[in-house]
C-alpha cells in the first residue's frame, strides 16, 4: 500500500494548497490518486474532489471507530496506486491537549502512514532546522519521514533550507514549494464545485502543478509512501445489503446544498437505496421519494432565489404532508424553518416544516465536536441513544417547537457547554449537527422504517 500524510506546524501553512498541487503532479504521471483529509472538514475534500476527479474521503476519529476507520481506509484504497492524506491544523493539533486525539500525528501511528511535514521557508535559514526538531523530538516514535518547505524565495534559498534540515534533523528534504500569488485559495470558501473545478483547471493552476514537478522529488516521495502497511479494520454492524431495497431518497445537491460525505452515500446504496440529485434551487419538481436529505452548505446565499422557487416549496411540504422521510443538517435545518433571515437583514419565507426562524451573524455560534442524546425517538436515533457529530455555523435557529437533543462538548474529559438542538416534525428531522454514518450504519435503519410508511 502506497500512502502518507501531508501534514502542517500549524493551521495556514499551506497544506491544501501542496496536497492540491502534489494530486494534479500525481495524476499527471497517470496514477490512481485517492484523497484523504484528517478529521470532518467538507471543503477541503471537495477541493480534493475537484482536481483529481475522485471522491475523498474523511478520516474522523471522533464520529469513527477505530476499526470503522481502519476498514473505510483499505476499502478506498484497492483501486488506488496512492493515496495522499491531507493533515488538519499542526501535526499534533486535535481534539484538546491529547496530541493523538483526532489528530494527524494519531492518525499516522493508526494507520502505520509515513509523515510528510510541511514548514514554512519565507523569511528563515537554519532556525527551520529547530522547527522541525522539535516536531522529531516531541515524539521520536512518530514516522516523520521527510520535510517539504513552503514560500521558498528560491533554488538558492532552498539549498540552505534543505542542508540545515538534512544536517541537524537527518531527515530528507525531497523538495520545496514556490510562492505562488496566483494560486493561493480564497479566504472563504463558497461551496460552489463548479467554482472549485473552474479555478484549479486554470492556467496558474495547471502551470503551478507542473512547476511541482520539477522542485518535488515526485519518485521520493512515491518511495516514502510505499512504507505503508495496511492497518487491521472491522466493519460495524450494518443494514442488511435490502434494508433500503425499493426506497428513493432525494439528494439535493447545488450551490446550496453540497456538503455530504461520500461514504454517508455509499452506505445508504450499499442498503439498496436508490439516491436520486435534485436542485432546490432550480428544479421545479421534487423526485418522487420516500426519503429525502437537504444536506449542509449555504442557502443564506442563495436564500432569495430559494424562497421564490415556490413550487419546490410547495412540493416538499407535500412530500412531508405524505410522509416522506426527511433528513436535514445545518444548512437543511435552515431551509426546513419558517424564514431566514441573511447577513443584509432581509427575511426570507423557507418551507415552514420546522417551525422556528434562522438569523445569520457576524460569528461562528457553535463550532467543533459534540455528542447529542435523544430525549425521545427521532428519525435516526431512539430514546437515550447518542450520535457523535459536529458543528460549524454562523447562523442561529430560533425553534418554535422542544428541542429532541441534549447536546454536549467536552475537552480532556471536563464538559465545557450544554445547549439543546434537533427538532422533529411529523416525518421531518432537522439540527446543525453533521454526522458520519458510519458511527453506527445500523442508525439507518430507523429512517428506512419511517420511510416506509410513505409508500
Amino acid at each position: 500500500m502506497s500512502a502518507l500524510i501531508l501534514a502542517g506546524t500549524a493551521s495556514g501553512c499551506g497544506k491544501t494548497t501542496v496536497t492540491l498541487g502534489l494530486l494534479s503532479a500525481l495524476r499527471r504521471r497517470g496514477l490512481r490518486v485517492q484523497p484523504f483529509k484528517v478529521g470532518p472538514d467538507y471543503l477541503d475534500t471537495a477541493w480534493h474532489t475537484a482536481v483529481t476527479g475522485v471522491a475523498s474521503r474523511n478520516l474522523d476519529g471522533f464520529m469513527l471507530p477505530e476499526p470503522t476507520l481502519n476498514v473505510l481506509f483499505t476499502t478506498h484504497m484497492q483501486r488506488a496506486d496512492v493515496a495522499i492524506v491531507e493533515g488538519v491544523m499542526g501535526l499534533y493539533d486535535g481534539y484538546g491537549t491529547d496530541p493523538y486525539y483526532c489528530s494527524s500525528a494519531g492518525l499516522a501511528k493508526q494507520l502505520g502512514l509515513p509523515v510528510i511535514l510541511l514548514v514554512d521557508g519565507k523569511a528563515v535559514s537554519t532556525s527551520i532546522a529547530a522547527t522541525v526538531m522539535g516536531f522529531q523530538h516531541f515524539d521520536p516514535g512518530l514516522n516523520i519521514a521527510g520535510v517539504i518547505v513552503n514560500r521558498v524565495s528560491s533554488e538558492s534559498h532552498f539549498q540552505l533550507l534543505k542542508q540545515a534540515i538534512e544536517r541537524y534533523c537527518g531527515i530528507p528534504v525531497p523538495g520545496y514549494v514556490p510562492f505562488v500569488e496566483a494560486v493561493q485559495l480564497p479566504e472563504r470558501h463558497l461551496g460552489l464545485v463548479t467554482a472549485r473545478e473552474s479555478m484549479v483547471n486554470t492556467p496558474a493552476w495547471q502551470d503551478f502543478a507542473a512547476r511541482l514537478e520539477q522542485t518535488l522529488d515526485i519518485d521520493r516521495l512515491l518511495a516514502i509512501a510505499d512504507r505503508a502497511t495496511p492497518p487491521p479494520g472491522q466493519w460495524p454492524p450494518m443494514p442488511s445489503r435490502d434494508a433500503g431495497a425499493g426506497l428513493t431518497l432525494a439528494l439535493a445537491e447545488d450551490e446550496a446544498f453540497n456538503f455530504y460525505y461520500p461514504d454517508n452515500l455509499m452506505l445508504l446504496a450499499q442498503a439498496g437505496v436508490n439516491i436520486v440529485r435534485f436542485s432546490p434551487l432550480h428544479d421545479h419538481t421534487l423526485p418522487v421519494c420516500q426519503m429525502l436529505w437537504l444536506g449542509g452548505g449555504y442557502p443564506e446565499l442563495y436564500a432569495r432565489t430559494l424562497a421564490a422557487n415556490t413550487p419546490m416549496l410547495t412540493q416538499i411540504r407535500a412530500a412531508h404532508r405524505r410522509g416522506v422521510a426527511i433528513y436535514a443538517e445545518c444548512g437543511g435545518l435552515m431551509y426546513l424553518g419558517s424564514t431566514l433571515t441573511d447577513a443584509d437583514g432581509e427575511v426570507h419565507e423557507m418551507v415552514g416544516i420546522i417551525p422556528g426562524h434562522s438569523r445569520m451573524g457576524t460569528r461562528l455560534i457553535r463550532f467543533g465536536y459534540c455528542e447529542a442524546q435523544a430525549r425521545e425517538d427521532t428519525l435516526l436515533a431512539a430514546a437515550g441513544e447518542t450520535l457523535r457529530g459536529h458543528e460549524f455555523h454562523y447562523s442561529d435557529f430560533t425553534p418554535q417547537r422542544e428541542a429532541m437533543l441534549d447536546c454536549h462538548k467536552t475537552r480532556d474529559g471536563e464538559i465545557l457547554k450544554r445547549w439543546q438542538g434537533g427538532w422533529q416534525a411529523g416525518s421531518a428531522f432537522a439540527s446543525y449537527l453533521h454526522l458520519h454514518f458510519g458511527q453506527r450504519p445500523t442508525l439507518l435503519n430507523r429512517w428506512f422504517s419511517a420511510a416506509r410508511a410513505a409508500l
